[in-house]
């Protein structure tokens, strides 16, 4: 089988070198130390630490259409074997000015980090770095709209089917203006496998929000911006008790960023009814939930940045859960190898 990938892979090369304009590559990646000290959650009390690097090449048809092939590999500090996981990397994408279209297994950096960690947790970063899918994004001087369809098990005998397909966007009446309007909504569909599980049942699970957020232009800080609105999230598991109904949880969201320098700080708060959201941040399954991130920066270059992180949770019965986090990041674009001629 690896062979036959492998022959598939060169005769794709092949054929679509014919056509291109040019090949490039592509590295990037990043480091992460984070500790947490969870007294709510005792099970995600851990440290998670590791690098994560991607290497691509691709190849160029236009300045518009381009395929990419290559890995997004993650090893965590002293684990053995030296990878923990290996993800290929293999997508189409279309760029323009106003759009973008991938189709493949391609990463979520960038596309998706927009989206409240109480949609989709932030440790997907580390150990869910791709989208395996589709995604769609316009873009204008107003804002954008995001389409996505996450992939997230193939049904077999014994593994389910599970496939995430979400919105994210946001607007501003007047272009690059202060007020603006953003929404994010995701739904997971969790199937059996082929081989009935008796008193199994097909469950659907998902979280929207909706905000208003303004954006201060005329201030001493380097930014300053508020977002407040409300979140639902969505659960049923289909013909359980004769029931086919969602459970629909309500609740309150606001959050809060003042940067100044190398230094920043970012709350978020959450008030209402406890939401259960699969691939959501946990803490939102309290009434109450406030968080607040010590952000600094010691430094940051062209296509480097390395953070410290200190946040602080708190919610019912528990004031005194912290996570210390450094996280360094690298980026070094996209570079051409090869142009070919006509």
């Amino acid at each position: 089988m690896n062979k036959k990938l492998l022959l598939f892979i060169s005769a794709f090369f092949t054929v679509v070198t014919v056509r291109a304009q040019s090949l490039d590559v592509h590295f990037n990646g990043f480091g992460f130390l984070d500790n947490r000290e969870y007294k709510a959650f005792v099970e995600r009390s851990r440290t998670y630490s590791g690098a994560r690097t991607t290497l691509d090449l691709g190849l160029n048809a236009d300045s518009l259409n381009h395929f990419r092939v290559g890995v997004n590999a993650i090893h965590e500090f002293g684990a053995q074997p030296y990878f923990l996981k290996v993800d290929p990397v293999a997508y189409y994408s279309y760029e323009s000015h106003h759009w973008l279209f991938n189709a493949g297994m391609f990463p979520r950096e960038g596309l998706l980090s927009q989206v409240p960690r109480a949609i989709l947790n932030d440790t997907l970063r580390y150990y869910r770095p791709n989208v395996e899918g589709l995604l769609a994004r316009y873009q204008s001087s107003h804002g954008y709209e995001t389409m996505y369809l996450d992939w997230v098990s193939r049904q077999t005998n014994v593994e389910r089917e599970q496939f995430l397909f979400g919105l994210a966007g946001k607007y501003a009446p007047k272009p690059y203006g202060s007020f603006y309007i953003a929404h994010y909504f995701n739904m997971l569909h969790d199937a059996g496998p082929a081989i009935d599980i008796p008193g199994d049942h097909i469950r659907d699970n998902g979280a929207g929000q909706v905000r208003l957020g303004y954006n201060v232009k005329h201030t001493k800080l380097d930014s300053l911006s508020f977002e407040a609105g409300g979140m639902i999230s969505l659960a049923r598991t289909r013909g359980a008790n004769g029931a086919d109904f969602f459970k629909k949880p309500l609740g309150f969201v606001f959050s809060a960023y003042a940067g100044w320098h190398r230094f920043a700080i970012f709350e978020e708060f959450y008030a209402g009814e406890p939401q259960f959201v699969t691939y959501g941040d946990s803490y939102y399954q309290k009434k109450f939930y406030n968080r607040i991130d010590l952000i600094y920066t010691p430094f940051l270059f062209n296509r480097i940045k390395g953070q410290f992180i200190a946040s602080f949770h708190f919610s019912p019965g528990q004031f005194n859960d912290n996570q210390e986090a450094f996280r360094v990041t690298y980026d070094l674009g996209r570079k051409t190898l090869i142009r070919f001629k006509d």
